[in-house]
């Protein structure tokens, strides 16, 4: 049997996985507890509510005293949960 030397031996390593299922976890743990967030868009602007629905392109923003939004999440720079609490469970 030969020798094999571990430093010279190729190692086969598995590519990473596209999605790992934690995202959405994430985002329904927002949107159960009604945690109010910060999105923050491409172009700079941050906008603030709490999410009541996500997919796998967008999320829908409820906000109070301004119109819900309809977002894309190629259009989300960051998603940053606020101080205080709005939910039901707080």
């Amino acid at each position: 049997m030969p020798f094999r030397n571990p430093l010279t031996v190729k190692k086969t390593k598995t590519p990473p996985p596209n999605e790992t299922g934690e995202e959405a976890v994430y985002l329904k743990s927002l949107s159960e507890r009604q945690t109010p967030v910060s999105v923050k868009l491409t172009g700079g602007e941050v906008v603030r509510g709490w999410i009541e629905y996500f997919d796998q392109a967008m999320i829908r923003l409820t906000r109070e005293g301004a119109p819900n939004l309809f977002i894309y999440k190629h259009d989300i720079i960051s998603i940053a949960e606020e101080g205080g609490g709005r939910g039901r469970n707080s």
